[in-house]
């Protein structure tokens, strides 16, 4: 096969004149080049130019993020040291009950607790709900009187919840 593809050729190359050689030598070293620029240089060059004109931009957005992060942790830090009272405290009780699902019978301010009153509430559901506003808000129970229901898992419950000294 290669024996045969090499005499091909030099039938081919053998037949033409040397003007035709020399046309055809510089012909196929012109589409070489061509072929290797497109191929091979233009995208590179045009791929650096892109990099050169959105890095700058892109070393803005970094260290913008970084700052804004930054921030973030700073005010986050700053967020955890800041426990509701009063009213305060009040309304995002409220509020967290609500969002769990939990339907209050009264929440009142008491000093500075926050009563709840709960009738036939689940109470796995309750201690859930405990358990987050403990870590959410800081606060911790003080006093509760729970009645257990003929219905497994219902209660009665009165809860009395101040801010946490336990930092």
């Amino acid at each position: 096969m290669r024996t045969q593809l090499a005499q091909t050729w030099a039938g081919f190359w053998d037949g033409r004149s040397e003007r035709e050689k020399t046309l055809l030598s510089w012909g196929g070293a012109v589409v070489g080049v061509v072929i290797a620029w497109s191929v091979l240089w233009a995208p590179a060059q045009e791929g650096r130019a892109h990099l050169r004109d959105t890095l700058p931009a892109l070393q803005r957005q970094l260290a913008q993020m970084t700052a804004q992060a930054n921030e973030a942790r700073t005010l986050s830090a700053a967020a955890q040291g800041v426990t509701p009272t009063g009213g305060a405290l009040k309304d995002a009780l409220t509020a967290s009950l609500t969002d769990h699902g939990i339907t209050p019978l009264q929440v009142q301010l008491m000093g500075n607790a926050v009563q709840v009153q709960l009738k036939n509430a689940s109470f796995p559901l309750w201690t859930t709900w405990v358990d987050d506003v403990r870590r959410q808000f800081k606060v911790q129970v003080a006093e509760a009187h729970i009645t257990a229901l003929k219905d497994d898992g219902q209660v009665d419950l009165t809860a009395s919840l101040q801010p946490s000294t336990v930092k």
